[in-house]
Protein backbone atom coordinates (compact mmCIF):
# COMPACT_ATOMS: atom_id res chain seq x y z
CA UNK A 1 0.00 0.00 0.00
CA UNK A 2 2.58 2.47 1.17
CA UNK A 3 4.87 1.57 -2.37
CA UNK A 4 2.03 2.01 -4.57
CA UNK A 5 1.18 5.52 -2.67
CA UNK A 6 5.30 6.28 -2.48
CA UNK A 7 4.71 5.15 -6.65
CA UNK A 8 2.09 7.41 -7.10
CA UNK A 9 3.81 10.72 -5.75
CA UNK A 10 6.63 10.16 -7.95
CA UNK A 11 4.63 10.28 -10.90
CA UNK A 12 2.45 13.32 -9.57
CA UNK A 13 5.60 15.18 -8.63
CA UNK A 14 7.12 14.35 -12.55
CA UNK A 15 4.23 15.20 -13.80
CA UNK A 16 4.48 18.92 -12.66
CA UNK A 17 8.07 19.22 -13.12
CA UNK A 18 7.18 18.48 -16.96
CA UNK A 19 4.33 20.98 -17.02
CA UNK A 20 6.54 23.28 -14.91
CA UNK A 21 9.61 23.07 -17.91
CA UNK A 22 7.53 22.50 -20.79
CA UNK A 23 6.60 25.95 -21.22
CA UNK A 24 10.38 27.27 -20.93
CA UNK A 25 11.62 24.88 -23.78
CA UNK A 26 8.80 25.75 -25.68
CA UNK A 27 9.45 29.36 -25.56
CA UNK A 28 12.89 29.59 -27.55
CA UNK A 29 11.29 27.81 -30.23
CA UNK A 30 8.21 30.57 -30.27
CA UNK A 31 10.63 32.84 -30.84
CA UNK A 32 12.71 31.27 -33.41
CA UNK A 33 9.34 31.38 -34.89
CA UNK A 34 8.91 35.10 -34.90
CA UNK A 35 12.50 36.20 -35.93
CA UNK A 36 12.52 34.38 -38.91
CA UNK A 37 8.89 35.59 -40.24
CA UNK A 38 10.46 39.38 -39.39
CA UNK A 39 13.28 38.60 -41.49
CA UNK A 40 11.62 36.97 -44.25
CA UNK A 41 8.97 40.14 -43.76
CA UNK A 42 12.56 42.12 -44.14
CA UNK A 43 13.55 40.15 -47.20
CA UNK A 44 10.20 41.15 -48.98
CA UNK A 45 10.74 44.75 -48.04
CA UNK A 46 14.43 44.33 -49.47
CA UNK A 47 13.50 42.43 -52.82
CA UNK A 48 10.78 45.67 -53.53
CA UNK A 49 12.79 48.74 -52.98
CA UNK A 50 14.67 49.73 -56.13
CA UNK A 51 16.54 52.57 -54.70
CA UNK A 52 20.51 52.06 -53.88
CA UNK A 53 20.17 48.85 -55.23
CA UNK A 54 23.83 48.10 -55.77
CA UNK A 55 24.04 48.70 -51.86
CA UNK A 56 21.00 46.02 -51.00
CA UNK A 57 21.76 43.91 -48.10
CA UNK A 58 21.82 40.44 -48.42
CA UNK A 59 19.81 38.02 -46.26
CA UNK A 60 22.74 37.37 -44.01
CA UNK A 61 23.41 41.02 -43.54
CA UNK A 62 19.63 41.64 -43.04
CA UNK A 63 19.38 39.27 -39.82
CA UNK A 64 22.66 41.15 -38.45
CA UNK A 65 20.39 43.98 -38.32
CA UNK A 66 17.66 43.34 -37.28
CA UNK A 67 19.34 41.69 -34.41
CA UNK A 68 21.49 44.86 -33.73
CA UNK A 69 17.76 46.90 -33.71
CA UNK A 70 17.46 45.00 -30.71
CA UNK A 71 20.42 46.31 -29.47
CA UNK A 72 19.23 49.90 -30.21
CA UNK A 73 16.07 49.40 -28.40
CA UNK A 74 17.38 48.34 -25.14
CA UNK A 75 18.79 51.40 -25.01
CA UNK A 76 15.63 53.12 -25.83
CA UNK A 77 13.18 51.52 -23.29
CA UNK A 78 15.26 52.68 -20.65
CA UNK A 79 15.07 56.08 -21.39
CA UNK A 80 11.56 54.69 -22.10
CA UNK A 81 11.22 56.01 -25.53
CA UNK A 82 9.04 53.75 -27.92
CA UNK A 83 11.18 51.21 -30.11
CA UNK A 84 12.71 51.51 -33.44
CA UNK A 85 12.21 49.72 -37.00
CA UNK A 86 14.18 48.63 -39.32
CA UNK A 87 14.56 50.86 -42.13
CA UNK A 88 15.40 49.41 -45.53
CA UNK A 89 16.10 52.94 -47.87
CA UNK A 90 18.23 54.37 -44.53
CA UNK A 91 20.43 50.78 -44.43
CA UNK A 92 21.27 51.47 -48.18
CA UNK A 93 21.90 55.02 -47.50
CA UNK A 94 24.31 54.25 -44.33
CA UNK A 95 25.90 51.34 -46.19
CA UNK A 96 26.90 53.87 -49.18
CA UNK A 97 28.76 55.99 -46.19
CA UNK A 98 29.90 53.19 -44.92
CA UNK A 99 31.52 51.87 -48.02
CA UNK A 100 32.64 55.52 -48.49
CA UNK A 101 34.11 56.16 -46.03
CA UNK A 102 36.42 53.06 -45.22
CA UNK A 103 37.70 53.03 -48.98
CA UNK A 104 38.74 56.21 -48.22
CA UNK A 105 40.12 55.88 -44.81
CA UNK A 106 38.07 58.90 -43.24
CA UNK A 107 34.93 58.68 -40.41
CA UNK A 108 32.63 61.63 -40.05
CA UNK A 109 29.08 63.06 -41.20
CA UNK A 110 30.18 64.79 -44.58
CA UNK A 111 30.99 62.52 -47.47
CA UNK A 112 33.44 63.22 -50.66
CA UNK A 113 30.66 65.14 -52.50
CA UNK A 114 30.08 67.53 -49.23
CA UNK A 115 27.09 66.45 -48.61
CA UNK A 116 25.73 65.75 -45.01
CA UNK A 117 23.18 63.29 -43.73
CA UNK A 118 19.97 65.23 -45.01
CA UNK A 119 21.41 65.71 -48.29
CA UNK A 120 22.80 62.20 -48.70
CA UNK A 121 18.67 60.72 -47.33
CA UNK A 122 17.00 62.83 -49.78
CA UNK A 123 19.27 62.79 -52.76
CA UNK A 124 18.33 58.50 -52.56
CA UNK A 125 14.43 59.76 -52.33
CA UNK A 126 13.75 59.93 -48.55
CA UNK A 127 11.88 62.88 -47.28
CA UNK A 128 11.56 62.06 -43.47
CA UNK A 129 13.83 64.09 -41.02
CA UNK A 130 17.23 61.75 -40.48
CA UNK A 131 19.65 62.11 -37.75
CA UNK A 132 23.32 60.19 -37.67
CA UNK A 133 25.64 58.44 -35.23
CA UNK A 134 28.88 57.27 -37.29
CA UNK A 135 31.60 54.93 -35.66
CA UNK A 136 35.05 53.93 -37.14
CA UNK A 137 37.72 51.42 -36.36
CA UNK A 138 41.01 50.14 -37.94
CA UNK A 139 43.73 48.03 -37.39
CA UNK A 140 47.30 47.52 -38.66
CA UNK A 141 46.58 43.77 -38.15
CA UNK A 142 43.73 42.25 -40.28
CA UNK A 143 40.11 42.27 -38.98
CA UNK A 144 38.60 39.04 -39.54
CA UNK A 145 35.21 39.05 -42.27
CA UNK A 146 32.34 37.20 -40.48
CA UNK A 147 29.05 37.81 -38.98
CA UNK A 148 30.01 37.13 -35.17
CA UNK A 149 33.21 39.90 -36.03
CA UNK A 150 30.58 42.54 -37.53
CA UNK A 151 27.84 41.94 -35.37
CA UNK A 152 30.10 42.11 -32.31
CA UNK A 153 31.58 45.62 -34.14
CA UNK A 154 28.58 46.94 -34.08
CA UNK A 155 27.61 46.25 -30.60
CA UNK A 156 30.62 48.16 -29.87
CA UNK A 157 29.90 51.13 -31.83
CA UNK A 158 26.91 51.54 -30.60
CA UNK A 159 27.96 50.74 -26.77
CA UNK A 160 30.45 53.57 -27.30
CA UNK A 161 27.50 56.34 -28.01
CA UNK A 162 26.05 55.85 -24.86
CA UNK A 163 28.60 55.37 -22.99
CA UNK A 164 28.88 59.21 -23.65
CA UNK A 165 28.57 61.90 -20.75
CA UNK A 166 27.08 65.51 -20.57
CA UNK A 167 27.70 67.54 -22.25
CA UNK A 168 29.85 65.41 -24.86
CA UNK A 169 26.29 63.00 -25.63
CA UNK A 170 25.11 64.01 -29.04
CA UNK A 171 25.17 60.27 -30.40
CA UNK A 172 23.66 59.06 -27.32
CA UNK A 173 21.07 62.14 -27.21
CA UNK A 174 20.25 60.68 -30.79
CA UNK A 175 20.06 57.19 -29.65
CA UNK A 176 17.30 58.19 -27.06
CA UNK A 177 15.23 60.84 -29.04
CA UNK A 178 11.44 59.83 -28.51
CA UNK A 179 10.75 61.17 -31.82
CA UNK A 180 12.32 58.88 -34.01
CA UNK A 181 10.37 55.80 -35.02
CA UNK A 182 12.90 53.93 -37.70
CA UNK A 183 16.67 53.61 -38.33
CA UNK A 184 18.86 52.63 -41.05
CA UNK A 185 22.09 50.70 -40.64
CA UNK A 186 25.07 50.66 -42.39
CA UNK A 187 28.36 48.28 -41.86
CA UNK A 188 30.92 47.64 -44.04
CA UNK A 189 34.24 45.89 -43.02
CA UNK A 190 37.74 45.03 -45.29
CA UNK A 191 40.64 44.10 -43.74
CA UNK A 192 42.00 47.22 -42.65
CA UNK A 193 38.91 49.12 -41.76
CA UNK A 194 35.50 49.00 -40.12
CA UNK A 195 32.59 51.44 -40.40
CA UNK A 196 28.75 51.80 -38.87
CA UNK A 197 26.63 54.11 -39.25
CA UNK A 198 22.72 55.04 -37.31
CA UNK A 199 20.83 56.56 -39.68
CA UNK A 200 17.15 57.42 -36.85
CA UNK A 201 14.10 58.18 -39.52
CA UNK A 202 11.36 60.51 -37.70
CA UNK A 203 8.24 59.37 -40.26
CA UNK A 204 4.61 61.17 -39.61
CA UNK A 205 4.02 62.32 -42.54
CA UNK A 206 3.23 61.32 -46.42
CA UNK A 207 4.52 63.27 -49.07
CA UNK A 208 3.04 63.90 -52.49
CA UNK A 209 4.28 65.89 -55.61
CA UNK A 210 7.68 66.88 -54.02
CA UNK A 211 10.16 67.47 -56.98
CA UNK A 212 13.94 66.41 -57.11
CA UNK A 213 14.51 69.89 -58.88
CA UNK A 214 12.97 73.16 -60.30
CA UNK A 215 14.11 76.18 -62.06
CA UNK A 216 14.63 79.56 -60.27
CA UNK A 217 11.62 81.39 -59.61
CA UNK A 218 9.16 78.32 -60.45
CA UNK A 219 5.93 78.11 -58.96
CA UNK A 220 5.30 74.88 -57.70
CA UNK A 221 3.75 73.15 -54.22
CA UNK A 222 4.39 70.33 -52.33
CA UNK A 223 1.98 68.45 -50.62
CA UNK A 224 1.96 66.49 -46.72
CA UNK A 225 -0.14 64.62 -45.45
CA UNK A 226 0.19 63.94 -41.22
CA UNK A 227 -0.18 60.10 -40.21
CA UNK A 228 -1.33 60.73 -37.11
CA UNK A 229 -4.06 63.36 -35.80
CA UNK A 230 -1.43 65.89 -36.07
CA UNK A 231 -0.90 69.63 -37.84
CA UNK A 232 1.33 71.88 -39.24
CA UNK A 233 3.07 73.91 -36.49
CA UNK A 234 5.65 75.73 -37.94
CA UNK A 235 7.77 75.48 -41.40
CA UNK A 236 11.30 76.77 -41.71
CA UNK A 237 13.10 76.96 -45.18
CA UNK A 238 17.30 76.72 -45.05
CA UNK A 239 19.66 77.35 -48.67
CA UNK A 240 22.88 75.47 -48.92
CA UNK A 241 24.79 77.10 -51.46
CA UNK A 242 26.06 74.42 -54.26
CA UNK A 243 27.94 71.47 -52.37
CA UNK A 244 31.90 71.67 -53.02
CA UNK A 245 33.71 68.33 -53.43
CA UNK A 246 35.60 67.75 -49.86
CA UNK A 247 39.07 65.33 -49.17
CA UNK A 248 39.09 62.47 -46.42
CA UNK A 249 41.32 64.93 -44.26
CA UNK A 250 38.62 67.55 -44.59
CA UNK A 251 36.15 65.52 -43.28
CA UNK A 252 38.55 63.91 -40.67
CA UNK A 253 39.25 67.50 -39.07
CA UNK A 254 35.36 68.24 -38.92
CA UNK A 255 33.20 67.01 -36.03
CA UNK A 256 29.22 67.06 -35.39
CA UNK A 257 27.03 68.48 -38.42
CA UNK A 258 24.49 71.58 -38.01
CA UNK A 259 20.95 70.02 -38.91
CA UNK A 260 20.58 73.57 -40.76
CA UNK A 261 22.11 75.44 -43.06
CA UNK A 262 23.75 79.49 -42.57
CA UNK A 263 21.18 80.73 -44.62
CA UNK A 264 17.64 80.87 -43.52
CA UNK A 265 15.61 81.15 -46.60
CA UNK A 266 11.48 81.50 -45.21
CA UNK A 267 9.74 80.66 -41.91
CA UNK A 268 5.85 79.84 -42.39
CA UNK A 269 4.16 79.84 -38.80
CA UNK A 270 0.79 77.33 -38.27
CA UNK A 271 -1.81 79.65 -39.07
CA UNK A 272 0.03 80.61 -42.47
CA UNK A 273 0.16 76.96 -43.50
CA UNK A 274 -3.47 76.28 -41.92
CA UNK A 275 -4.36 78.29 -44.83
CA UNK A 276 -2.91 75.27 -47.22
CA UNK A 277 -4.70 72.77 -45.41
CA UNK A 278 -7.58 71.04 -47.53
CA UNK A 279 -8.90 67.62 -45.94
CA UNK A 280 -6.44 66.02 -44.02
CA UNK A 281 -3.45 67.23 -46.13
CA UNK A 282 -1.48 70.74 -46.95
CA UNK A 283 -0.85 72.03 -50.52
CA UNK A 284 1.84 74.41 -49.67
CA UNK A 285 3.08 76.73 -52.92
CA UNK A 286 7.05 77.67 -52.87
CA UNK A 287 8.87 79.26 -55.18
CA UNK A 288 12.74 80.18 -54.67
CA UNK A 289 14.36 83.33 -56.01
CA UNK A 290 18.47 81.76 -55.70
CA UNK A 291 20.26 78.82 -56.93
CA UNK A 292 21.22 76.23 -54.07
CA UNK A 293 19.92 73.59 -52.35
CA UNK A 294 16.90 73.73 -50.20
CA UNK A 295 16.50 72.11 -47.28
CA UNK A 296 12.69 71.99 -45.41
CA UNK A 297 12.17 71.43 -42.01
CA UNK A 298 8.13 71.03 -41.33
CA UNK A 299 7.25 70.91 -37.20
CA UNK A 300 3.99 68.95 -36.20
CA UNK A 301 2.13 69.18 -32.98
CA UNK A 302 -1.13 67.88 -31.54
CA UNK A 303 -3.59 71.32 -32.08
CA UNK A 304 -4.14 73.30 -34.80
CA UNK A 305 -3.68 76.64 -34.67
CA UNK A 306 -5.25 79.17 -37.16
CA UNK A 307 -4.56 82.55 -35.35
CA UNK A 308 -1.37 84.36 -34.88
CA UNK A 309 -0.25 83.01 -31.35
CA UNK A 310 3.06 82.58 -29.52
CA UNK A 311 4.97 79.30 -30.92
CA UNK A 312 8.46 77.83 -30.36
CA UNK A 313 9.92 74.99 -31.92
CA UNK A 314 12.58 74.33 -28.50
CA UNK A 315 12.26 70.12 -27.83
CA UNK A 316 9.98 69.61 -31.11
CA UNK A 317 11.65 67.57 -33.75
CA UNK A 318 11.07 67.92 -37.49
CA UNK A 319 9.07 65.67 -39.26
CA UNK A 320 10.69 66.12 -42.83
CA UNK A 321 14.06 66.80 -44.44
CA UNK A 322 12.92 67.86 -48.15
CA UNK A 323 16.10 69.15 -50.48
CA UNK A 324 15.05 70.18 -53.85
CA UNK A 325 17.34 72.23 -55.97
CA UNK A 326 17.06 75.45 -57.62
CA UNK A 327 18.81 76.30 -60.75
CA UNK A 328 19.09 77.56 -63.93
Amino acid sequence: MFRKLWKTIKILAILIVILICLPHSILPKQIAGTQVRELDNYVILNDSEKRLAEYKDDTEALRLKLAQVDVINISRKKYKAKPVKLDILASRVANKMCREAAENDFMGHWNMAGEKPYHRYAFAGGYDHVAENAFGEWTTGNYSVSSSVISSMMKKGHSTFMAEKAPNDGHKKTIIEKYHNNVGIGFFINEKQFRYYEEFIDRYMEFENIPAEVNLDESFKITVKPLQREYLYYMVVYRDKPLKPMTPSQIKRIGSYPDFADEEYLQMAAWELAGYKSGDSYNIPLRFSKEGLYYIQLFLDEKEITKPSSINTKGKTPASGIVIKVGN
